[in-house]
């Protein structure tokens, strides 16, 4: 492989994997904010923004952890027949199953940065009681969706060449 490719496997895979970690802290403030509506609830007035708040971080864990999960390989895998193949043919199908996600990943981007545009535009609201404004979430739709395009074009690179037999380390 070119070092250009390498160079851009090695970028992107240690960008992903720090994000995935710092991503791993938002499960803690999501537990804070529930654990806070539920004291809230219990003693005092209930509070009107802690459970969709939690609702949003819990899409921004999603979504931000998503290039990680990719990166680990702790992704869902059906396997009927995969399991059976050697190594190389593994591989091949999992460049083509990359180049298939790739496609997917560029057609969700194109539908997030319509929905972000419209909501920066007219000042989308929820339809809460709270009413918080939606383009600070649709804006980390996009993050996490370019994330795991970058991540996915690093992973079919890997794939790749490891089917050609010579591994990206």
């Amino acid at each position: 492989m070119p070092e250009i490719i390498k160079s851009y496997v090695r970028i992107v895979d240690k960008f992903n994997y720090r994000v995935g970690r710092i991503t791993m802290l938002l499960i803690f403030v999501m537990v804070g904010v529930l654990f806070f509506s539920s004291i809230a609830k219990t003693f005092f007035r209930p509070s009107l923004w802690t459970l969709e708040f939690a609702q949003y971080l819990m899409v921004a864990y999603f979504l931000l952890g998503g290039a990680y999960s990719l990166q680990m390989g702790s992704h869902v895998r059906m396997d009927l027949l995969y399991g059976k193949w050697r190594k190389p043919t593994q591989k091949k199908w999992d460049a083509l199953t990359s180049l298939i996600m790739i496609a997917y990943i560029v057609m969700l981007m194109y539908g997030a940065l319509s929905s972000t545009y419209y909501a920066i535009e007219y000042g989308e609201r929820s339809y809460s009681i709270w009413r918080p404004y939606m383009w600070p979430i649709k804006v980390i739709m996009c993050i996490g969706i370019l994330l795991m395009l970058l991540q996915a074009i690093s992973q079919f690179f890997k794939d790749l060449a490891e089917a050609r037999g010579l591994p990206i380390s």
